[in-house]
């Protein structure tokens, strides 16, 4: 292997962590920073930059794929959650870098699904890989002074859908404690005090049952909603196991085989001066699902 070669498969971890972030999928990221490399490897010509050079073709090829699936996007049957990655193992997992990582949760990914593919790869490149606008231009065929319009776009986006304020970890990982301990016991005053007023379930099942088609949103509904699904997980001998899920609390749901049925991720805010619960993400769509069941 050449000295170029080796230097391109030490990239693979950012390729991955390119791509998921671009379009949601281990599956399809893995596949994505896969082509990129047999790209890079056919091309015989000296690269200067083989950092940039990663980043340019696994872009590009996200860009594509996010086009080509916009359609089955768009037909998609209820809410769609990208595929979530467990643990922080690095080796298993590159596209997870730290604990907590805000561009790397749930609700940051779902609501990268407000910018075209042309967007939300500025603002990846940019705001979470830190690229130069010159750098970015040549990957998504524009100017930089264009880049920086698209970004400023971008970021108006994202931040309507970021938290209120962040919470410590410490402070988060405790009231996700609280929480799942308030939902096995079924304590439903203590459950409705870790919620925020507004705080939202959502589900992606791609139609299939039991997963909900839309939000169910306000303190008390998903209060009673949880305490619901906790209670049905015991009926049917359901292990959940907490784990961090997009480097935010949350957990899996096993079945009595040891076969993985749910992900669950909590968001976890400071709204009105306090940690609070603010939104859950579940996914329960088998195919979503299957990059985890060895794991």
């Amino acid at each position: 292997m050449t000295d170029q070669a080796t230097s391109y498969a030490q990239l693979r971890p950012l390729m991955f962590a390119i791509a998921y972030r671009m379009v949601g999928s281990v599956v399809d990221a893995e596949d994505i920073a896969q082509e990129a490399l047999l790209r890079m490897h056919r091309d015989t010509t000296t690269v200067e930059s083989p950092d940039a050079y990663a980043a340019t073709v696994t872009t590009r090829l996200a860009i594509d794929h996010l086009r080509s699936a916009r359609v089955r996007r768009e037909q998609y049957v209820g809410t769609w959650l990208p595929e979530p990655l467990l643990g922080t193992d690095e080796s298993r997992d590159p596209a997870v870098r730290t604990e907590y990582d805000e561009h790397l949760s749930m609700a940051f990914l779902a609501t990268l699904e407000r910018l075209s593919p042309v967007e939300r790869a500025v603002f990846l490149l940019r705001e979470v890989f830190a690229y130069d606008y010159d750098m970015i231009a040549v990957v998504v065929g524009k100017t930089a002074a264009n880049c920086r319009q698209i970004l400023a776009r971008a970021r108006a986006h994202i931040d309507a859908g970021r938290p209120r304020f962040e919470v410590s970890p410490e402070r988060r990982d405790e009231l996700a404690r609280r929480f799942l301990a308030a939902c096995r016991a079924g304590e439903l005053a203590e459950l409705e005090t870790l919620l925020a007023h507004d705080v939202r379930f959502y589900a992606d099942g791609n139609g299939r049952p039991p997963a909900v088609t839309r939000p169910v949103i306000g303190r008390a509904r998903v209060a009673r909603f949880l305490l619901g699904l906790f209670r049905q997980a015991g009926r049917d001998a359901l292990r959940v196991e907490p784990r961090l899920v997009n480097g935010q609390p949350g957990a899996r749901v096993l079945d009595e085989h040891g076969r993985l049925r749910a992900v669950f991720a909590v968001q976890i805010t400071g709204a009105d001066g306090d940690p609070c619960v603010e939104a859950i993400h579940t996914i329960v769509s088998p195919e979503k699902l299957r990059h985890l069941q060895d794991r």
